[in-house]
């Protein structure tokens, strides 16, 4: 991967499967991830998961959008001061509740219930657990359970150019969205470090993508088969890499992409 990129956009994804929400700048520190990324989570009733788990856990655990394509119909933020998480419909507020107390919890709980069209008995586990993240990456260890996610863009616009498709570059549900660079080329950047804005990270990991992909973030369908455009068009199913955090600083939009020139950690 070359000099000459920027960052183009930067997200957090504060509730697995809900919507993504746009950050200015983030302050980074070593071996953290995105501060409030994926932090909260819908367990499935009678999962793996319990109250006070302390290890990563399979995205099939969790409802997400690879299983639970509705999940994008909804406009959701969360305020990580508060932890008030609103739910919009059509523009129309239908959820304000804070996740701090016990009756805004019971209140998301029996809204997605609903919206999941659970059958009776059954309801999601709001899943909380202190210093961990749900990212898909948790289930190899506490250390990737940090990485953050970049795609290129320009891989994204190469992909849509093979396949004569639009591709929502929110489809890939990534923090960091660069531009600038040649495309695929993060896919040959593992186990190279670079500075992304004012932080070096390490190319950890190239990120193999699954259904979720299929699913329009505008409005919730299961419209496009993106996993099989990419093996048809590529030979792969990558899209996109995980970065591990090395030193602490602050990342913006606009914020350059530096390579290092030779070092490489394998």
């Amino acid at each position: 991967m070359r000099s000459g990129g920027w960052v183009e956009e930067l997200f957090v994804y504060p509730v697995k499967g809900l919507s993504a929400q746009p950050l200015e700048r983030v302050a980074l520190r070593p071996g953290e991830g995105i501060p409030h990324d994926r932090v909260f989570a819908l367990a499935r009733p009678g999962g793996a998961y319990r109250p006070g788990t302390r290890e990563g856990l399979s995205k099939q655990e969790f409802f997400a959008l690879v299983s639970d394509h509705r999940l994008a119909g909804l406009d959701t933020h969360l305020d990580t001061d508060t932890d008030v998480l609103t739910v919009r419909v059509v523009g129309h507020e239908v959820l304000h509740a804070d996740l701090r107390t016990e009756e805004g919890r019971e209140d998301a709980v029996r809204f997605f219930t609903g919206v999941l069209d659970l059958p009776p008995g059954a309801t999601p586990v709001l899943a909380r657990e202190p210093g961990r993240r749900f990212t898909d990456a948790a289930v190899a260890g506490d250390g990737p359970m940090d990485w953050i996610s970049m795609v290129n863009l320009a891989s994204v616009r190469d992909l849509e150019s093979r396949t004569g498709t639009v591709v929502d570059r929110l489809r890939f549900r990534a923090n960091v969205f660069v531009d600038g660079l040649p495309a695929w080329s993060e896919l040959d950047a593992v186990g190279r470090e670079f500075d992304l804005g004012g932080v070096r990270v390490r190319c950890a990991h190239r990120t193999k993508r699954c259904a979720a992909t299929e699913v329009d973030p505008a409005t919730g369908h299961r419209d496009l088969p993106v996993v099989a455009m990419i093996d048809g068009a590529y030979g792969h199913r990558f899209m996109g890499t995980h970065l591990e955090v090395l030193t602490a600083g602050v990342v913006e939009k606009g914020d350059e992409v530096v390579a290092a020139a030779s070092r490489r950690v394998d």
